[in-house]
């Protein structure tokens, strides 16, 4: 099970329901329904109305949410109203450019620093230390997200050095499936399949037309 006792399932799509309501335009009715949301996302309505109730308990039949409530409601259950601390594992290319990325404050997330063989400054300011470091690393800075962007061969490694350090949630990139207990949320970001899915659907497309 995932945060709060949810499966780790429904917390995958929490942030996915977040990201549309945000997305609505001005002057959208101040209410939804979970038929609306499903439809939108491509999403089974069943699927939708559990999901939501593991937030919130104000839904009402042909009412549906109120989006504002609902938007605060998901955004203190995934704990975006409270800055967390995370670091990164592995600061070549991807690693550097997500260290120097400022837009996760806005999920609630702060990377604050990078771990790497070599260790320097950043140029976002932020240190990166050596890998001997990252135990004691987490341990004074009570850091519980980590994010993986190292080779594939180096990830397992990587990520049992992270549970061993107390980290609970990790956001791998490495193309690679991690074994972790059950207690660990992973979430994967396969850069490699996600662009192989967009171009067979872009091959799809061409064909039909």
């Amino acid at each position: 099970m995932g945060l709060h006792g949810i499966s780790k399932s429904t917390l995958s799509r929490l942030p996915v329901y977040l990201e549309y309501l945000k997305s609505l335009p001005e002057g959208s009715p101040p209410n939804i329904s979970a038929t609306i949301i499903a439809s939108a996302l491509g999403l089974g309505e069943v699927q939708v109305r559990k999901d939501l109730a593991s937030v919130s308990t104000a839904g009402k039949p042909k009412i549906g949410y109120m989006i504002k409530d609902l938007i605060a409601e998901l955004e203190s259950f995934l704990g975006y109203d409270n800055l967390n601390s995370a670091l990164i594992v592995g600061v070549g290319k991807l690693g550097r450019a997500l260290l120097e990325y400022d837009g996760f404050a806005r999920y609630g997330i702060e990377i604050i620093a990078g771990f790497d063989q070599a260790a320097e400054e950043d140029a976002s300011g932020k240190p990166v230390y050596p890998m001997s470091r990252l135990s004691a690393f987490c341990r004074e800075n009570a850091v519980k997200i980590g994010v993986i962007a190292v080779p594939a061969a180096a990830a397992q490694q990587v990520c049992d050095q992270m549970i061993k350090s107390g980290i609970l949630a990790i956001l791998n990139f490495a193309p690679t499936h991690l074994v972790t207990p059950e207690n660990i949320l992973v979430r994967n970001e396969n850069i490699a399949v996600s662009l192989a899915m967009l171009s067979d659907h872009l091959a799809q497309q061409l064909q039909e037309n």
